[in-house]
């Protein structure tokens, strides 16, 4: 039978091209955004494409009942992808905006995956992929709640791959570094609404530094791939059939999970201080 998977945030990004690639390789792909014209969009791309908002617990179940009363209620893989940021210094972001953003990129994926995993036990097998980041295992300045968002994930998700074991339910984590994607320019209008940049005590670091980063586009990212880069670690958690339980993609993954395990503190903040 034709294996299935639900893939979260398929708008653009890692999300699309995990769509696409998955199709092509024989997937039934039910590829889920968080926006109707989105959906709308990929639809006529010839996707199955439920609305699915993280931050909309009824979009979460209606979604995935959708995704069930198509498959005879059965899932094969569950792909966690869709999150924002919020740009900015911790000292500046409020704390609903934190609240908001922990709903999108941190509860909303364990509203999901709770929901999947009664299915998955059902029938003897599945595999659930979070897609964390390098900002999961190390910190960078100005993104403190993106930061925080994926430790946290990063920690429930280790948590559950081990109380899983036993089972035939997989828990992977994919952790990629700078990939092409929008969540630069989509993570302008949530610093906008909750970061007060101009009353800040760090107005002039804003305005050098990080407002430039934010609005101009400076091109790519030093080491940054296409998200075919994580697909092809996606291809393999979901298909291997004795998958890793982290996968790293680019080369500043690797470098900053070596410099985590080698460096005393302080001179790994040193490091991190200046990205």
């Amino acid at each position: 039978m034709q294996q299935s998977i639900l893939i979260t945030g398929c708008s653009s990004g890692i999300g699309y091209a995990a769509a696409h690639g998955l199709r092509k390789r024989g997937w039934r792909v039910f590829a889920s955004c968080r926006q109707a014209d989105d959906c709308t969009r990929l639809q006529a791309e010839g996707f199955d494409s439920p609305l699915i908002d993280y931050a909309d617990r009824a979009s979460i179940t209606q979604g995935l009942q959708h995704v069930l009363a198509e498959t005879g209620g059965t899932l094969d893989a569950l792909f966690n992808n869709g999150a924002y940021a919020i740009p900015g210094a911790v000292e500046d972001l409020p704390t609903d905006g934190l609240r908001a953003i922990f709903e999108a990129n941190f509860f909303g994926w364990h509203d999901l995956t709770r929901q999947v995993l009664p299915v998955m036990r059902a029938q003897g097998h599945g595999r659930v992929v979070q897609c964390s980041s390098v900002l999961g295992f190390v910190t960078m300045p100005w993104r403190g709640a993106y930061n925080s968002t994926k430790f946290a994930l990063e920690g429930l998700t280790d948590t559950l791959r081990i109380e899983m074991r036993g089972t035939p339910i997989k828990i992977i984590l994919i952790e990629p570094g700078p990939v092409t994607s929008r969540i630069r320019a989509n993570s302008i209008p949530h610093f906008e609404k909750w970061i007060d940049w101009e009353a800040s005590p760090r107005v002039a670091l804003y305005r050098d530094k990080l407002i430039h980063r934010l609005y101009d586009d400076a091109g790519p990212d030093t080491f940054e791939l296409p998200p075919e880069a994580v697909v092809k670690k996606l291809v393999h958690a979901i298909e291997s059939p004795n998958p890793r339980p982290r996968y790293f993609v680019t080369t500043p993954t690797y470098i900053m999970a070596t410099l985590r395990r080698i460096l005393p503190t302080r001179l790994l903040d040193a490091v991190l201080a200046r990205a």
